[in-house]
C-alpha cells in the first residue's frame, strides 16, 4: 500500500458561482500569459517596442490551439472516429488533446502573420518567446491532472500521483509524467535564459535551443506513458517525432551559428524611422515626377521655339522672295520703259 501519493482533484470543473471554470483551461491560459509577460520582458531588452509581443501572441495562440487540436485529433483519430466513439468530442478542447508539435506549426504560422504585419523579423520574436513558451508547457501540463490523464506506469514511489477509476482509466498509483515533464520544462526555460546571455544567441538560435532540449525531455517522459497510442517499430509516435524534430534543431542551430553569427542589432523598426522613410520616399517620388515634368515642359519650349523660329524663317524667306519678285518686276519695267523711250526718240529722227 502506497503511504505517500499526489491526490488528484475530485473534478476538473471549479465552479465560480454559474460560471464554470475548467481546470485545463485554466492551466492553459495561466500558460500564455506567462510566456507573453517573459516575452515582453525579453522583447523590450532586446530594444523592441513594449506590447508588440502580446500583440502577435493575438495571432500565434489562436493558430496554436487550432494546430494542437488538429494534431491530436488526427494522430488518435481512433477516440473520436471509430465504431463506439462519438466524432463530436473532436470539438471538446476543453476535455484535454493539444498536440505540442501542431501548437508549434501552426502557431508559428499565425506568428508569422503578426510579424509579417509589424515588420518584424520572426527569428527574433521566437527567440524573446522561447523560454516562455517552455513556462507555458509547465503550466498546461498542470492541466492533464485535472484532468487524470496522460500519467505513466504504475509505481509506489512517494510522488505518484493517485489515479480514480473512469473512463479509460484504473484506479491507482501511477508516475506524474505530467509533472516530470512540468519541471523539465521550467528547467529548459532557465537553460535558454542562460544560454542566451551567455552566447548571444540570435536569428532563431534560441528557439531551436528550447526545441531541441524539450524534446530531449519529450523522449523519456513518453516512454513512461501508457495512455493509448499509435506505434512505429515498437516506438511511440511521439517519441519518433520528438527524435525527428530534435535532428532539425540542432541541425538549424550549427548551420545559422556558421551562416549569421551574433544577433539582430535591431528587432524592431522606429515606427517614426519609418514613418520618416515613407515620407523621404513619397518626396523623392515627387521629386522625380517634379523632374520629369520640368522635362517635358522643357521638351515642349524647346520645341515651341523651334516652330516659332521656322515660322520666321518661312516668313523671312517670304518675304525675300517678294523682294526680289519685286525687283525682277522693276528692273523688267524700267527695261520696258527704256525700250518704249528709245523707240520715241528713233522716230523723231
Amino acid at each position: 500500500m502506497n503511504l505517500a501519493f499526489i491526490p488528484s482533484p475530485s473534478t476538473g470543473v471549479l465552479h465560480l458561482g454559474p460560471i464554470p471554470l475548467r481546470g485545463y483551461a485554466f492551466c492553459i491560459i495561466l500558460g500564455v500569459f506567462v510566456a507573453v509577460w517573459l516575452g515582453n520582458k525579453r522583447w523590450v531588452a532586446r530594444g523592441g517596442k513594449p506590447g508588440t509581443v502580446a500583440d502577435i501572441a493575438v495571432w500565434a495562440v489562436p493558430f496554436g490551439l487550432v494546430g494542437g487540436r488538429l494534431y491530436h485529433v488526427i494522430t488518435d483519430y481512433q477516440l473520436y472516429f471509430v465504431e463506439g466513439r462519438n466524432w463530436v468530442d473532436a470539438f471538446k478542447i476543453w476535455e484535454g488533446g493539444l498536440g505540442i508539435w501542431g501548437a508549434i506549426a501552426l502557431g508559428a504560422v499565425g506568428a508569422w502573420i503578426g510579424c509579417r504585419l509589424r515588420g518584424i523579423p520572426l527569428p527574433a520574436w521566437a527567440d524573446a518567446l522561447a523560454p516562455g513558451i517552455a513556462l507555458a508547457q509547465a503550466c498546461g501540463r498542470w492541466g492533464n491532472w485535472f484532468n487524470q490523464e496522460l500519467y505513466g506506469r504504475a509505481t509506489d514511489l512517494p510522488w505518484a500521483v493517485e489515479i480514480t477509476d473512469g473512463p479509460n482509466r484504473v484506479a491507482g498509483t501511477y508516475h506524474p509524467t505530467f509533472l516530470y515533464e512540468s519541471l523539465w520544462c521550467v528547467g529548459v526555460a532557465l537553460l535558454v535564459i542562460w544560454a542566451d546571455r551567455r552566447f548571444k544567441l540570435g536569428h532563431g538560435r534560441a528557439f531551436a535551443l528550447y526545441v531541441a532540449a524539450y524534446c530531449l525531455g519529450r523522449v523519456w517522459t513518453e516512454y513512461l506513458r501508457v495512455d493509448e497510442a499509435h506505434l512505429i517499430l515498437g516506438l511511440r509516435l511521439n517519441v519518433w517525432t520528438s527524435i525527428v524534430v530534435f535532428v532539425l534543431a540542432v541541425v538549424y542551430l550549427v548551420l545559422s551559428a556558421k551562416l549569421r553569427p551574433g544577433r539582430e542589432e535591431t528587432v524592431e523598426p522606429d515606427p517614426d524611422a519609418v514613418a520618416g522613410a515613407k515620407d523621404g520616399d513619397g518626396a523623392a517620388e515627387e521629386g522625380k515626377a517634379g523632374d520629369g515634368d520640368a522635362k517635358s515642359d522643357a521638351k515642349l519650349d524647346a520645341f515651341a521655339a523651334a516652330k516659332a523660329a521656322a515660322k520666321l524663317d518661312a516668313k523671312s524667306d517670304t518675304e525675300a522672295d517678294a523682294e526680289t519678285r519685286a525687283d525682277t518686276e522693276g528692273d523688267a519695267d524700267g527695261k520696258d520703259a527704256g525700250d518704249k523711250a528709245g523707240a520715241a526718240e528713233a522716230k523723231k529722227l
